[in-house]
């Protein structure tokens, strides 16, 4: 499977487009451009981490600039001469490694978000991770799955970034730019030392990363992140050991992600098994109508185990503390509930153009990066304009991204403790104009992720804050005018998303990053 030519043809939710008037139908694309950090964050180094710290690794030190190997390395670069291609991936990894591997990592989870389809015998097979490639492909890139991919990808990215500017603080090695006699930089100059190379830091532990999450597509990633190390060669930008010293970094960081990752409880989140006894658990508590899958044949539910897996940024009490908070949905008889009933089959009646512009443009369902890349997509353009270091872009990748994780692990905590019925199994006259997901209504998904998401990016963009909250006031809503979800299913998730989201920030205010 091939991703490249999806990331060209997505590539306009980056890019400015602009189709002339008339008879000239040209559609012009602005590029995206390498810049200068406004701020290079030298002091990254002493920023707080999630998993490992600088002092977890062992960094040799370089070899000083006037050695023998040095001005071996450096003369090899200097040598280079780049072709066309060479230059193309330059000026392509050079806007912003983090950047360019969510990138990558939404269009994965875009091209792997298929539901697995029945078989002959009406039976919904499950992925195989040791066989990713054969039908139904490993993973099935739901929503869950893409917030956590996402965390796990921007943290270590985070983790490892701190890493190497403490040691290139440490070590203190010039760029082979600044040495004399040293190399003509095809991008532009760094204020930092080199050892060891953010870039090969960030192709290395994300390589890996994306690897352990999508391993029918470790051809592509390990070609991805050879074509970025080798980049910066080609521009001038590193020695060799300096990169072999990011490389060997990012691997370290990766690793322990990994193994968090294998014991966070995501291999138990599919446990269908287990699924009876939540059901019987809810009636216990007095839950008279139990959600039922709505496809035919009757899909089993997506993930009923999935908010038992580990969250980042608080632990299983705050999690009961939160849902307790927000509380039960309108009991099926109330007039609460009928009220919101009501609405539902008034909008499926009569739709307005309006209604289905917003319950289209937030649908991110099958095929789609799902709402946490929608969130990513946004914050990428942000942190690109705002011309923010590598690291402060893996920062903010970070908080949102562990933040809309724990909004996921949560909001499937709700759904499967209540197991409230779509509004269109409550009433055959509530048509949907997007599809009914196969879990619970309440509380809303796309509510929960966009409030906790809403949270961060307030608190690191405060001059943004109306519009990254009208972000997730429209999203909650899209999901009423689609027809899925009642108003209290919206209205509540955008509460339990806000109060996740507080975690994260919290998590920001202590992290050392001077924000």
């Amino acid at each position: 499977m091939k991703i490249k030519s999806i990331i060209i043809v997505r590539i306009c939710l980056l890019v400015v487009i602009s189709i002339g008037l008339g008879c000239d139908k040209t559609i012009e694309i602005e590029e995206l451009q390498p810049y200068t950090p406004t701020n290079t964050d030298a002091n990254a180094g002493t920023w707080a981490t999630y998993l490992t710290a600088p002092a977890d690794l062992t960094v040799p030190a370089p070899t000083d600039i006037t050695s023998t190997e040095y001005l071996q390395e450096l003369a090899e670069v200097k040598s280079i001469q780049p072709n066309e291609s060479q230059l193309q991936a330059v000026k392509y990894w050079g806007v912003g490694g983090v950047l360019r591997w969510n990138e990558i990592a939404c269009e994965l989870a875009a091209a792997y978000n298929i539901p697995p389809n029945y078989d002959e015998n009406g039976n919904y097979p499950i992925p195989d991770p040791a066989n990713p490639l054969k039908n139904p492909r490993f993973p099935f890139a739901n929503p869950p799955y893409t917030s956590r991919a996402l965390a796990l990808l921007t943290i270590a990215q985070y983790d490892a970034l701190v890493a190497v500017h403490h040691y290139k603080v440490q070590f203190a090695r010039q760029a082979p730019y600044s040495v004399a006699n040293g190399t003509i930089p095809r991008l532009p100059q760094s204020t930092l030392p080199s050892y060891p190379s953010e870039d090969a830091v960030i192709a290395a532990a994300s390589r890996e990363v994306l690897k352990f999450l999508f391993p029918g597509e470790v051809p592509l990633l390990t070609e991805k992140s050879e074509e970025h190390k080798n980049s910066r060669l080609w521009a001038g930008m590193n020695v060799k050991s300096d990169i072999t010293a990011g490389e060997a970094i990012g691997k370290v960081v990766a690793d322990k992600i990994i193994a968090y990752a294998k014991a966070d409880g995501m291999k138990d989140a599919n446990n269908q098994p287990g699924y009876a006894a939540q059901i019987a658990d809810a009636k216990a508590r007095g839950i008279t109508r139990i959600w039922t899958s709505r496809e035919i044949p009757a899909r089993p539910p997506m993930l009923p185990a999935y908010g038992n897996v580990k969250t980042w940024n608080f632990g299983m009490n705050e999690k009961i503390e939160m849902r307790t908070a927000v509380g039960a949905p309108p009991a099926f008889d109330s007039a609460a509930f009928q009220k919101d009933v009501d609405e539902l089959k008034s909008i499926a009646s009569d739709r307005t153009r309006e209604q289905v512009r917003i319950a289209s443009f937030w649908a991110d369902g099958a095929g789609t990066y799902t709402p946490p890349g929608h969130w990513n997509r946004r914050t990428i353009q942000i942190t690109y304009s705002n011309k923010y270091s590598e690291v402060r872009t893996a920062r903010t990748l970070a908080l949102l991204n562990s933040a809309m994780h724990d909004a996921g692990v949560c909001c499937w905590d709700m759904k499967f403790y209540y197991l409230v019925p779509r509004p269109s199994e409550i009433n055959s006259a509530i048509t949907t104009s997007t599809g009914i997901p196969n879990f619970p209504a309440y509380a809303s998904g796309h509510s929960t992720f966009s409030a906790a998401g809403a949270e961060v990016l307030s608190y690191i963009f405060p001059e943004k804050k109306s519009e990254f909250e009208a972000m997730a006031v429209e999203a909650a809503v899209s999901r009423i005018y689609g027809g899925i979800h009642y108003r209290f299913d919206s209205e509540n998730g955008l509460k339990h998303g806000k109060m996740i989201g507080a975690y994260a920030v919290t998590r920001g205010k202590k992290d050392n990053s001077g924000l």
